[in-house]
């Protein structure tokens, strides 16, 4: 076991990632960790809380906080989720704002800038999917964003495809206070893996139902066992409103629920570099967007 280096020489920190739902910030914080930490889909408001992505880079300890995206809230979901966003960015020590290149700097962006700007924290701003965007509109972009507010930092990316995302790796590790690492050298996120599990399933669920069933479902693993020969037996439970909803999440004679099952064990498989049998059940629990336990287990605040 290597030691580790000295307190003097290693630095480490925080960075909130923040922007507007599917913005592309989940992304970014998988790509920049290295591997899955946050759930990824097309669907707006999907990270429903704040996410620790730990990225080691040389000495260096980058820990991202992967925050939901900003929206105007309507459920009270909604409002716990926008209160864990701006909690994470007053906790960092440096806000990293992503900006969505195709939309632009719409009237959600200028909230949040003029928010940021309130937070008095050292600012960059990543505009992300530079790969759909001409040459002369990126260049009017960044002078747009700029204008409404002096960032450290703009950094051009591609979450998807890692272009740029070294450049604000090092950039950011290089602005860390000095002191010791906050988490050990090999952990990759401070979210439990049974919530990792589940939400690695809700992202298959997402990915399968399209816009049948839009924010209706959440998923919750009751157990796992780890079996003699290696490999983990997982139950998770993909909890509905109505009943109505159980019977699209289940699919013609099982069919969905099998491909979200078989999809979200392949990926759980590749994290933890076993084998996994996975057993998904679909139940309906009325209002579960109600129920404080599901706030807690998430770490929100239900009275947010």
């Amino acid at each position: 076991m290597n030691a580790q280096p000295d307190v003097h020489e290693t630095k480490s920190g925080f960075v909130a990632v923040v922007g507007a739902t599917n913005a592309g910030k989940s992304t970014f914080v998988n790509r920049c960790v290295g591997t899955k930490v946050s759930i990824v889909s097309h669907k707006v408001q999907t990270t429903r809380s704040r996410i620790l992505g730990i990225c080691m880079t040389e000495n260096r300890q980058l820990i991202f906080i992967d925050t939901p995206g900003l929206f105007e809230p309507k459920r009270r979901l909604d409002r716990a989720m926008i209160a864990a966003a701006w909690g994470g960015a007053v906790d960092a020590d440096m806000i990293l704002l992503v900006i969505d290149t195709v939309r632009g700097v719409d009237a959600a962006a200028k909230a949040t800038i003029a928010k940021i700007k309130d937070l008095k924290r050292p600012a960059f701003v990543a505009l992300n999917k530079i790969d759909l965007l001409a040459r002369e509109a990126l260049l009017a972009l960044i002078g747009q964003v700029n204008a409404l507010h002096q960032f450290e930092e703009t950094f051009l990316i591609s979450a998807l495809n890692g272009d740029g995302i070294d450049e604000v790796i090092k950039t950011l590790s290089d602005r860390l206070p000095n002191g010791p690492y906050l988490f050990p050298e090999d952990q990759v996120s401070d979210m439990p893996m049974r919530l990792l599990a589940a939400e690695i399933t809700r992202e298959q669920v997402f990915a399968n139902l399209h816009q049948e069933l839009p924010y209706a479902t959440t998923v919750e693993t009751e157990d796992w066992k780890t079996l003699k020969d290696g490999s983990a037996r997982v139950e998770q439970t993909i909890y509905v409103e109505r009943e109505s909803q159980r019977s699209i999440v289940l699919g013609k004679g099982g069919s969905r629920v099998k491909i979200i099952g078989a999809t979200a064990r392949a990926t759980l498989e590749e994290i933890l570099e076993h084998r996994v049998h996975l057993f998904l059940f679909v139940k309906v629990r009325p209002k579960w967007g109600d129920d404080p336990a599901r706030y807690r287990e998430w770490g929100l605040d239900f009275n947010a």
